[in-house]
Formats: C-alpha cells, sequence, structure tokens
C-alpha cells in the first residue's frame, strides 16, 4: 500500500458562496491538524459528527462547524481523513486553509485525493476516471452509468476477461513446456475455440466501451450534403431554435454552425456545415474546406439529401470508413410518409415530421437503443486499450492458423491482457496518471 509522507487540503464544494463550504484534510497528521484547529478538543470519534470552534494561531475564531474523522484506511483515500463542514463564504474558507498550511499541511493538487485513493487500493483506475465523470455528467443516463463504473461494474468485467487471457496463455505455456504428453493440447482445436470466446467477448465489451464514451464525451455529428438541402433546418428542428439562417438561396451557410441538443440523454454537438459543391465563390471555396475539415473531425455523419435528388450519391471527399446516416428530406413535396430503412431516413423538416425516426438511428448507431443495467461510462483510452487488446489477440488467433505457433499465441494472450491492464491501472505510466489525475476538480 502506497502512503503518502504528507498531509493534503482542499475545499472540496465549488467555488463561490453558499450555506455550507466543506475543506477535506487527507494524510498521516489530519486528526493532529484538526484537533489543533479546534484548540485541542477532542475530535469525535470516527464516522460521528462533532460540532467545533475554528481558530487561528492567535487564538482568533475563524468559524464554527461540523467535524466528521475517517481513520485508514477505512476512508475515501485510505488515509486518516477529515471533513470540516463550516460556513460557505471563499474567505472564510480561504483562512481555514491558511491556518492548515500554516500548521503544516499542503494545499492538494488537482485530483489528487482520487490519486491518493488509487495508489491506496480503493479504487483501480477505471473506478476513479468515472469520479470525474459523474461530476461531469450531462444528463440522468450519462449519471447512472458513471455510478455503475464508479461501483466497479467494467472493472469486473475487464479483470474477468484479463484473468481469462491469462489462464489460457498458461495452458498454452504448459503444453509448450510439456510436449511428450499423450494429448497434444495445441493440435486438438480446444485452444482455438476458448481464444475465439475470449475474442467475441472482447468485441463485445469494446463495443460497449464506445458507447459509454459516447454517453461520457458526447456524439460530434457533421450535417453535410449539397446546398439547399435542408441542413441548416435539420439544425434547427433538432437544436429546437432558430440557430441557422434558412433561404431558398444556395449558399447561405458559409461557415460552420455547432449547436449542442441532447437525444435521449445523449449529448450531441451538431455542426451545420456549408453546401458541397464546386464554385468559384472564394468565401463559399472556404466553406466547402471547413465541411470537409468538419466531416473528419466528426464520429458520425448526417448525409441531407432533398428527397427529389436522383443524384444523391455522396461526394469524393466524403470519408468512405465514417459512419452516417442519411437522410431524405422534403417527403411532403412527393407526398411520401416518414419511414426508416435502416441507415436511410424518410422525413419533412418544415413541417416535421418523422424526426424521432432519426433520433431513433442515431441511437441505435452508438448502442444506446436499449438503455439498461448494463451501461457504463468509458473514456476514448478504454476503447483504444479494449481495441489493441482485440488487435493482439487477433493476431495470435491467426498465427495459431497458420502455422500452430503457440509461441505466438502465448504472447499475444500476454499483451492482451496487458492492454486490458492499462485499463485498470495494473499496468500504467507516472505520465498517464499526470495526465488523467490533472483533469480533476480541486479537492476531488
Amino acid at each position: 500500500m502506497n502512503k503518502a509522507a504528507d498531509t493534503i487540503c482542499a475545499v472540496a464544494t465549488p467555488p463561490g458562496r453558499g450555506g455550507i463550504g466543506v475543506i477535506r484534510i487527507s494524510g498521516p497528521d489530519s486528526f493532529t491538524l484538526a484537533a489543533q484547529l479546534s484548540k485541542g478538543r477532542t475530535l469525535p470519534a470516527p464516522g460521528r459528527f462533532g460540532l467545533r470552534r475554528l481558530y487561528d494561531n492567535d487564538g482568533e475564531l475563524i468559524d464554527s462547524g461540523l467535524i466528521l474523522c475517517f481513520a485508514a484506511p477505512a476512508s475515501f483515500t485510505g488515509e486518516d481523513v477529515v471533513e470540516i463542514q463550516g460556513h460557505g463564504s471563499p474567505l472564510v474558507l480561504e483562512l481555514i486553509l491558511r491556518q492548515l498550511v500554516s500548521m503544516g499541511a499542503r494545499r492538494a493538487g488537482p485530483g489528487e485525493f482520487s490519486e491518493r485513493a488509487f495508489l491506496n487500493d480503493r479504487l483501480d483506475l477505471a473506478q476513479a476516471e468515472a469520479i470525474a465523470d459523474l461530476i461531469a455528467a450531462s444528463s440522468e443516463q450519462a449519471a447512472r452509468a458513471a455510478t455503475r463504473s464508479l461501483e466497479g461494474r467494467f472493472s469486473a468485467e475487464v479483470t474477468a476477461l484479463a484473468e481469462d487471457l491469462t489462464a489460457l496463455r498458461v495452458w498454452v505455456e504448459a503444453a509448450l513446456d510439456f510436449p511428450d504428453e499423450e494429448v497434444d493440447f495445441l493440435a486438438d482445436g480446444e485452444v482455438l475455440k476458448r481464444a475465439r470466446r475470449l475474442q467475441q467477448r472482447l468485441l463485445a465489451l469494446t463495443q460497449r466501451a464506445e458507447a459509454g464514451r459516447v454517453l461520457t464525451d458526447g456524439l460530434r455529428v457533421a450535417i453535410v450534403g449539397k446546398p439547399n438541402a435542408g441542413k441548416s433546418s435539420l439544425l434547427n428542428a433538432l437544436s429546437r431554435r432558430e440557430t441557422a439562417i434558412v433561404t431558398d438561396i444556395p449558399g447561405t451557410t458559409r461557415d460552420v454552425l455547432r449547436e449542442t441538443v441532447s437525444i435521449a440523454g445523449l449529448p450531441i454537438t451538431l455542426a451545420d456545415t456549408a453546401g458541397l459543391r464546386q464554385t468559384s465563390d472564394s468565401i463559399e471555396r472556404e466553406g466547402v474546406r471547413r465541411a470537409e475539415h468538419e466531416m473528419r473531425q466528426a464520429d458520425l455523419l448526417f448525409w441531407v439529401v432533398d428527397v427529389r435528388d436522383q443524384s444523391s450519391q455522396p461526394p469524393p471527399g466524403m470519408p468512405a470508413d465514417l459512419p452516417r446516416i442519411e437522410i431524405f428530406n422534403k417527403i411532403d413535396l412527393v407526398d411520401e410518409p416518414a419511414r426508416r430503412d435502416g441507415d436511410r431516413v424518410y422525413l419533412s423538416l418544415r413541417p416535421s415530421r418523422g424526426l424521432d425516426l432519426l433520433e431513433q438511428a442515431v441511437l441505435e448507431r452508438v448502442g444506446l437503443d436499449q438503455p439498461g443495467e448494463g451501461e457504463f461510462s468509458a473514456r476514448q483510452r478504454h476503447v483504444e486499450a479494449l481495441q489493441a487488446a482485440l488487435a493482439q489477440l487477433q493476431g495470435g488467433i491467426e498465427a495459431m492458423m497458420v502455422s500452430q505457433s503457440g509461441e505466438l499465441l502465448a504472447e499475444a494472450l500476454r499483451q492482451a491482457a496487458d492492454h486490458l491492464g492499462e485499463i485498470t491501472g495494473k499496468i500504467t505510466a507516472d505520465e498517464l496518471l499526470g495526465k488523467i489525475f490533472s483533469s480533476f476538480c480541486i479537492g476531488k
């Protein structure tokens, strides 16, 4: 267990005035400092509140408030922790912090309390990140997903997969070490069966992690298409306000317009772009260039088409590998019903018909069409680690199929398990920890 040598303190409540402000102290001297702050009065027993007056070095009263103590290791950080609930004046809270620092404490850096919880094995790295995700959650669905990750549901699945990868690796290496056994474990097909089952589990977890990543980070959607297809009308319809100017004049939209909306709890950043076409207008050409750049940055494209346009194929500049939903607009002009055919949605924006079909298509695209207890929050680094593990396992399976190379499979299984260890922090680098926890709030 890693124990920090110093004692840290910070305000744990948001900046600004409020009825209550909370100061958190963690480290080996927490109880001593809290007792000094209250002029030697006995602290309340761990887990119980006690009302205390708080004084500075000159004996002047700073504030009075409740003190709550947590004895190591039964605390958030795994160290002795004291929480002081005083009045929520920024000035008063700062005076208490200055007094603690004068007595030997140190102001905590961003995320340092959570980092100590990780270092003291109170949380794994994915759980620690879920704290920040919960604080930043912008919807009920995102908050619930972050809570599940904080409870360890995501970590448990990652750990179980890593253990099963390691178990298969041990089996393969045993077969390599004892080649004279009567049963050739590498040739009887069981190893490949187990490897493929792990591959399917890993693929399913990767897909769920990507859905959790989108729920946490939000979805970036670029609205693209030819001039006058209805791109700006779609932006206005989804944002439910007149964000973009809509006219019958081609080339009205010259720059990228952005709007953040929510669909069933999923935060989406929409980018309305200039119509894609060849033009001699230098300003409009710049708009097209920016539209093409926006496409490359997006997670999903809304390709908007006038349903009367027979040449509805995407332009050559559109990324072929980027997911897209094709939106056939203006069905009211051809007297067609709103309908959906996979990733094709037929709708009308003026008047509005079929927008719910588009929203459902988006949720299905990101795997959030059936919310349930299996959701958890995830981050881009988690998805990348899962994808790396999947690639290693796929390579090991191929090597086994082609050349019966147990050595290559065993190494692939080791590296796949190591990638999973990066998610929970079983395998990690100091630079990664610094990057992760520096994004946290002070006092968390």
